[in-house]
Order: C-alpha cells, then structure tokens, then sequence
C-alpha cells in the first residue's frame, strides 16, 4: 500500500469516528485550506500531507500524531517517491 493511501484511509476512519463526512466538515474543524484538503482527499489523492498539516488535521480530529499512525497497515507502506533501485 502506498503511504499517501494509508494516510487516506486513516483520516476518513476518524472523520467518521467523529460522525463527519465531507471535506467541507474537515476544512471547518481543522483550518486546513480547503485546496490542501482537496489535493490530500479529493479526486485526484495523490499528495502527502506535511507534518504541520497533518497535526491540524489530527487537531481538529480530536486524535494526534501517535494514534493516527497506531495501525498496522503503516508496517509495510511504500513510499513512491523512494527510488528502488538505490536499495541494497
């Protein structure tokens, strides 16, 4: 699985934890811009997250950094970005 996927998946897990369902809920509880939410969950979801964005998506989750990343499918994700080729 892909990291960007992985990251996905865990903020739509709290965002029903929360009882939320759209980006417009996320953008209202967070203060991420919503092009920042949109690029992260919106149709094309093909981007990462920076640190600080992701702990004011945690924020206004009501979760933290700890927590978001406590599940198993973070074990074994790739990174896109990492050349494979370069790993010995």
């Amino acid at each position: 699985m892909q990291l960007s996927e992985a990251v996905q998946i865990r903020i739509d897990y709290f965002l029903k934890k929360k009882g939320l369902s759209s980006l417009w809920d996320l953008y209202k509880i967070s203060g991420v811009p919503k092009s920042t939410i949109n690029a992260l969950l919106g149709t094309e979801r093909t981007k990462l997250p920076r640190l600080p964005t992701l702990l004011h998506l945690c924020e206004g989750l009501d979760t933290n950094l700890m927590e978001f990343f406590n599940d198993p499918m973070f074990i074994d994700v790739e990174d896109p970005s990492e050349d494979k080729s370069d790993k010995k």
